[in-house]
């Protein structure tokens, strides 16, 4: 029984560990360019520490409408990209 609470225990701290490795912050940035054509922004932004990234300004795809209708350009964001199907993807932004 004791061995079997040890588990649980390395099972729960381990989960714990591995969703806040996952954990985003949002970075913060503003916004350049909108391409509405291509679902794409111009973002120039402080370091992206999950893509292991300096500051800098790059395009980034935005896909999900909700966001896109979100950005203005000139506007100061804080924004989550993440590698989605090998793009650079806007994925949360606040």
């Amino acid at each position: 029984m004791k061995n079997l609470a040890g588990i649980a225990l390395a099972t729960a701290l381990a989960i714990g560990a591995a969703a806040s490795a996952h954990a985003q912050e949002f970075t913060k940035g503003v916004i350049n360019k909108i391409d509405a054509k291509t679902n794409k922004v111009t973002i120039k932004h402080e370091e992206l520490k999950n893509l292991d990234m300096p500051a800098m300004t790059m395009v980034f795809r935005v896909e999900d409408p909700a966001i896109r209708a979100k950005l203005k350009e000139g506007s100061a964001i804080e924004f989550i990209a993440e590698r989605v199907n090998g793009k650079l993807t806007v994925t949360q932004i606040k």
